[in-house]
């Protein structure tokens, strides 16, 4: 019984001393100085200025998870890397989406709208893993998605809610999936559907794109606010994203012919209902952004390391080849004139 009570004090010893060690190495990385070039602001609105491309800095190092921006002329440059720390963020020239992960004692999450200045105008509690954000183009709505089940969009069973509040009235329309869903042209009330991934339309402060599913399937519907419905454009869609004149959205599209999803990126126009598979061959799970009306940005995992993207570019007709656009980067957002 002693030998078997020192073997295991032996192998238990040996699991916290090989914990400790191992904890030690990830501290030791996560405060290590980042690879790339950077210069880092003293307060969150201290960005660069101009045109810029904000994202979600994921380099390996004491930078990662920063709110970071590059000069949109110079994206590979050094980057602008400011204390705040994001899962998913958003910003335009007023105003930043900030969805985050509080690992305290109880883990929470949060979304934060912050102003220019980088003071606070509104805090939500979320109830699951933050997964996106967008503001409008005129800077008059916000809105956001998170995990209530599951961590992934591949995940069995895993469920969603998805809100948005009007930064110009202070009316909140909830979580959107209680709005009235129409698929085939009747109202769809099942049970499993849920609704994520909103992008505004510009121009129109009522309309907006998301993703429904349910049974199985996914659809790109589109969302009036007024009337609170959600009608559906097309199917097999997830995670739009409408082009800054409004007459294209791009999407993911499964293309997996398995049970294991696949993500590809598609273009439609929004007029003759046309859509278009871009290029590039790897799985993208991303919920695209416009550089401008003729360029997708989204991110792809940075290979041999877990938990880092690069930022790719493509022409968004669907020639030419994909680019790198910013290395170590994530959840980029275009600001420009």
């Amino acid at each position: 019984m002693i030998a078997v009570i020192t073997a295991c004090a032996l192998i238990l010893g040996g699991a916290v001393s090989y914990g400790m060690v191992a904890f030690a190495a990830y501290q030791k990385q996560q405060n290590a100085p980042s690879d790339v070039a950077a210069r880092h602001a003293t307060d969150a609105s201290a960005e660069a200025a101009g045109e810029r491309i904000v994202f979600r800095d994921t380099a390996p190092g004491q930078d990662y998870g920063h709110v970071a921006s590059v000069p949109l002329a110079s994206p590979k440059g050094t980057r602008t890397v400011t204390p705040l720390v994001c899962d998913r963020v958003y910003e335009t020239e007023k105003y930043e989406s900030c969805l985050q992960t509080d690992a305290g004692v109880v883990t929470t999450y949060t979304a934060t709208l912050f102003d220019k200045s980088g003071g606070v105008v509104k805090k939500w509690g979320l109830p699951g893993l933050p997964s996106r954000t967008r503001i409008s183009h005129d800077d008059k709505l916000v809105a956001f998605t998170s995990f209530v089940t599951g961590s992934a969009y591949a995940t069995v069973g895993f469920s969603t809610a998805t809100d948005i509040y009007s930064i110009a009235d202070g009316h909140d329309y909830g979580n959107i999936e209680q709005f009235t869903l129409y698929i085939d042209g009747a109202v769809n009330t099942a049970a499993d559907r849920n609704i994520w991934g909103v992008t505004f339309v510009p121009g129109d402060d009522n309309a907006f794109y998301a993703t429904a599913a349910t049974a199985g399937h996914t659809y790109l519907v589109r969302g009036s606010l007024s009337a609170r419905t959600l009608t559906e454009v097309h199917e097999t869609a997830e995670c739009p994203s409408v082009s800054p004149d409004g007459t294209r959205v791009a999407f993911k599209v499964n293309i997996s012919k398995t049970s294991t999803a696949y993500w590809s990126v598609a273009v439609m126009d929004i007029a003759t209902g046309k859509v278009t598979l871009m290029p590039d061959k790897r799985d993208i799970d991303d919920q695209v952004e416009w550089l401008d009306d003729s360029t997708l940005l989204y991110g792809v995992p940075h290979a041999g390391t877990p938990g880092d993207y690069d930022v790719w570019e493509t022409a968004a007709d669907g020639s030419g080849s994909p680019s790198l656009l910013i290395p170590h980067a994530w959840s980029p957002a275009v600001i420009a004139q």
